[in-house]
Order: structure tokens, then C-alpha cells, then sequence
């Protein structure tokens, strides 16, 4: 059997002397690191445009998710605050995608995959949260993950820690009726650091407020059953909304003249109404044609 030391052959090892033979070795084995943070920009800027211009909400969401996937290829090394800031902008386009997609309740869920924990996620995160949980009425998913965050000593140094802190307690603690808790809050150790003396007094005298509500709830305006009945329920709160229009077109109908609004732009704009404030909420996006129609319709012929 033939020895190949002898061989002209140099063995493939690597000259440790040699600089560029870590470099050779790591383009043979991964794709350059640049690439992945191209990758990450532009799934960044598509997925803007796919939200804010497209409205498509899906594919904006699964554009954050590539993105953030391709942002994990990054070595530990290149986490500089530029790769945070890419991961949070892919984050909040995700939430706001989720939010459209009535899936918000899975928002904070998908956040922590990519945070590992609440203490961790960026405060403009924390506070798109809060915002997105109050607004659909559920603090309580959020009550723990934003209390581990608050009094996590490395936030305090955050220049977003006051306004997160002040969501915290206006939107989580209060709502959820915490009373005892928030007190604490405000005067305790965090409550030092995220307020001033001015804003802790203002803190205090909000929450006594709330307290006074629960305690003593402000008297109904009328106690006919039949009046109680339309103002408390969507279908009463409907029929006073209807009443007032329909006086609003009877008084443009005197100001402009019968003559010069015909029966059947009335019938038009009844119907209209009943688009509106039956059939739809009138906030929603899909209700603004019909809402430019009947603004059409009551404007008087020149």
C-alpha cells in the first residue's frame, strides 16, 4: 500500500496564519451575513406596502414572518441595534396584519416566539399591545406578560418607560379593577422611577376617581323602562341614531325646497341610513361609500 506522505499534494488543512481561510471557509459553509439583513430590509418595506397600500393583510404577515425568520440567520455577533430595530418594525406590521385579520388574540403569543419573554420585548411593542388588548376588551390575556415587564429592573432605564407605565395602570390595572395593586404601583418603587412627584399625585387622584365610580355608579338619566330599554341596547342606541338623521334630512328637506329634493332622493337617503346604522358600523372602512352617497344626495342642486 502506497504512503501518500510523500505526495506533492499539500493535506487540506488550514494555515491558521492564513486570514482569509476562516472567511473562505464560512462562504463555502452559509451565505455571506449582508445578504440576510438585504433580505430582512426589503420584507421590512414589502411588507409596509402589502399593509398600508395593498390591505393585504395576510400576505403582510407572512412577509414579517420571512422576515424575521431571515433575521435569525444573523449570527449572535452582527444582533447590533440596527438588527433590533428591523425586528421590531417586522413585529409591530405583524401585529397590525393580525389585528386586521380579527386575529389579534394570537399577537401576543407569535411576539413572545421571537422574544422568548415579556421582559424582553421593546417598549414601542409593550404599548401597541396594550393598545390592541384594550381596544378589543381583553386586558386579561395581557396582565401578566405587562406586569413582568414593568417591574423588570432593566426596563427602568428605557426613555418609553413612563408611557408604558402609564398604560399600564390606566388600561390594565384599572380596567381589571386591581385598585390595591395599582396604589401600590403608584407608590412604590417603579412608580418612583417611571413618575414625577406631580404625575404620581395625578396617578393617585385618577385612581380614587375610578374607585368612586365602581363605589358609587352615576344615576340613570331616566328610569321609564321603555326609555332605559333603547338607550342601553345596540338596537335602541341604533333607533336614536336613525331619529337623529331623520330630523337632520327633515330640516334640510325645509331648507332646500321640495321642489328641488324630489320624493325619491328621500326614499334614497332612507335607505342609505338603514346601510349605515342597521346593516354596518358606520367606523368601518366599507361604510364610507355608502356615508359619500348619502352626503351626496343632501347637497342641493346649484
Amino acid at each position: 500500500m502506497m504512503n501518500n506522505n510523500n505526495s506533492s499534494t499539500p493535506p487540506a488543512t488550514c494555515d491558521p496564519d492564513r486570514s482569509n481561510c476562516g472567511a473562505v471557509r464560512h462562504n463555502l459553509s452559509s451565505p455571506p451575513l449582508v445578504s440576510h439583513l438585504a433580505q430582512t430590509i426589503n420584507a421590512l418595506d414589502l411588507a409596509a406596502e402589502q399593509l398600508c397600500v395593498h390591505r393585504d393583510f395576510q400576505a403582510a404577515f407572512d412577509t414579517c414572518q420571512g422576515g424575521l425568520d431571515s433575521l435569525t440567520l444573523v449570527s449572535i455577533e452582527q444582533d447590533d441595534s440596527r438588527n433590533g430595530e428591523l425586528k421590531a418594525g417586522l413585529c409591530i406590521i405583524g401585529i397590525q396584519a393580525l389585528a386586521e385579520l380579527n386575529r389579534w388574540q394570537y399577537a401576543l403569543t407569535w411576539i413572545l416566539k421571537h422574544y422568548d419573554c415579556p421582559e424582553k420585548i421593546p417598549a414601542k411593542i409593550m404599548q401597541l399591545c396594550i393598545f390592541l388588548y384594550t381596544k378589543v376588551g381583553d386586558q386579561d390575556a395581557l396582565l401578566e406578560a405587562s406586569r413582568l415587564w414593568i417591574h423588570c429592573p432593566s426596563n427602568r432605564t428605557l426613555a418609553e418607560f413612563g408611557s408604558v407605565a402609564e398604560l399600564y395602570l390606566a388600561h390594565v390595572l384599572v380596567p381589571l379593577r386591581h385598585m390595591e395593586e395599582a396604589r401600590e404601583f403608584i407608590l412604590g418603587e417603579v412608580g418612583n422611577v417611571a413618575f414625577t412627584e406631580v404625575q404620581r399625585q395625578t396617578a393617585l387622584d385618577f385612581l380614587e376617581e375610578k374607585e368612586h365610580q365602581i363605589l358609587e355608579p352615576p344615576p340613570s338619566p331616566s328610569h321609564d323602562p321603555e326609555t332605559t330599554e333603547l338607550t342601553t341596547t345596540p338596537q335602541g342606541a341604533v333607533i336614536n341614531t336613525l331619529k337623529a338623521m331623520l330630523r337632520f334630512l327633515h330640516a334640510k328637506l325645509s331648507t332646500v325646497g321640495v321642489k328641488s329634493f324630489p320624493l325619491r332622493k328621500v326614499f334614497l337617503a332612507i335607505v342609505l341610513l338603514y346601510i349605515v346604522f342597521v346593516r354596518m358600523d358606520p367606523a368601518l372602512p366599507s361604510a364610507f361609500l355608502w356615508i359619500s352617497k348619502l352626503l351626496q344626495l343632501l347637497k342641493p342642486h346649484t
